[in-house]
């Protein structure tokens, strides 16, 4: 498993393992500190350093994080990081804020260290939780699609693990892994999903049900992909930026299939620096292309505006028609993302 997604990664000269205590990170820290005793992957050289970040969440957690970087030196794995984050209070609830934080952390000391991956310990288990979670949030594809393998320098190489795995790996190599109690706190969504949900689901349903459910992740991914290229190539092809505004062509844009046209209406709002809309966001949007009612604005999250201009508005600005637009296409127009402005302060 890791050796595929190093060689997958092209063999990077050095990887670093991001290492919390808890038993799935332990477990993947002590299968790369293998390698890295040995010195290379499939004879291509390779070094393996850790980083240890401290999100200052519990009480003692500087001595976790003390105890995790000293249990990683013995592995053998040099140089071993901590870095302490601040985990800020936003919006987006204390679990994603977290994890922000952590990838920000883990991306910095992977510049610091010219690291070519960042390994991760996320297991078939977490996978299929975080599909139990999209599905209980009514989310869409790239939700349900769950966690990548890899996505940039993130690497997971034991999504295919159960958690029993990891645990195992622990044991044999005389490990003691750190148990993080907000695992079971039923104040989690995730934890509530770990610790009733899922064991509730593989006793009613039967065995299998983790696979299942990380099996549809995969399919998913395939989806979710393909509909992102295409809504992508739709965007560039459909946009029309003036200053901070980006604005598509109604015709084109009513045009294309629902599925791509409510991801080019969320590029379009990430463009002008809003964020992922929630689908009866998207909803109230998208419905200002039937010219029912107001011509918006629609507000989105981020702090973005979205409105239809009418053809005699955008004539009456000094703009011209879109070229798709047909004779009988006089009440066609586009739609216009703008920013909100911020008071000044």
């Amino acid at each position: 498993m890791l050796q595929d997604a190093l060689a997958g990664a092209g063999y990077p000269e050095r990887v670093l393992v991001a290492c919390s205590g808890g038993p799935d990170s332990l477990a993947l820290a002590a299968v790369a500190a293998y390698f890295a005793r040995r010195g290379h992957v499939d004879g291509h050289p390779v070094s393996v350093g850790a980083v240890v970040v401290d999100h200052q969440l519990q009480h003692g957690s500087a001595e976790i994080a003390e105890k995790t970087a000293a249990t990683l030196g013995q592995l053998g794995i040099a140089p071993v990081l901590i870095r302490t984050v601040d985990v800020a209070a936003t919006g987006m609830g204390p679990e994603a804020a977290a994890r922000e934080a952590r990838h920000a952390a883990l991306e910095a000391a992977a510049d610091e260290l010219d690291a070519g991956v960042i390994l991760l310990g996320h297991t078939l288990d977490d996978q299929a939780e975080q599909v139990l979670l999209g599905l209980a949030r009514g989310s869409g594809t790239r939700s349900l699609a769950g966690m990548r393998p890899d996505r940039g320098r993130l690497f997971r190489p034991f999504l295919g693990l159960r958690r029993a795995d990891t645990l195992e790996i622990c044991d044999v190599e005389g490990l003691e892994p750190w148990h993080d109690p907000s695992n079971a706190d039923p104040a989690f969504a995730r934890s509530r999903t770990r610790v009733e949900v899922l064991p509730m689901l593989e006793e009613k349903l039967g065995p299998g049900v983790a696979e299942s459910l990380a099996r549809t992740a995969a399919i998913l991914q395939l989806d979710a992909d393909y509909l992102e290229a295409v809504a992508e190539d739709a965007f560039g092809r459909l946009r029309q930026q003036s200053g901070d505004e980006i604005s598509l062509p109604e015709t084109s844009l009513r045009g294309l299939a629902p599925a791509v046209r409510f991801r080019v209406i969320a590029k379009a709002a990430a463009a002008v620096g809003g964020q992922q809309p929630s689908y009866q966001r998207l909803l109230a949007a998208e419905a200002l292309l039937r010219r029912q009612g107001s011509a918006g604005p629609v507000q989105l999250p981020g702090g973005v505006n979205v409105y239809r201009l009418s053809l005699a508005e955008l004539l009456a600005e000094g703009g011209s028609a879109p070229a798709d637009v047909p004779r009988e296409g006089a009440r066609c127009g586009k739609l216009v993302f703008r920013p909100q402005k911020r008071p000044q302060t």
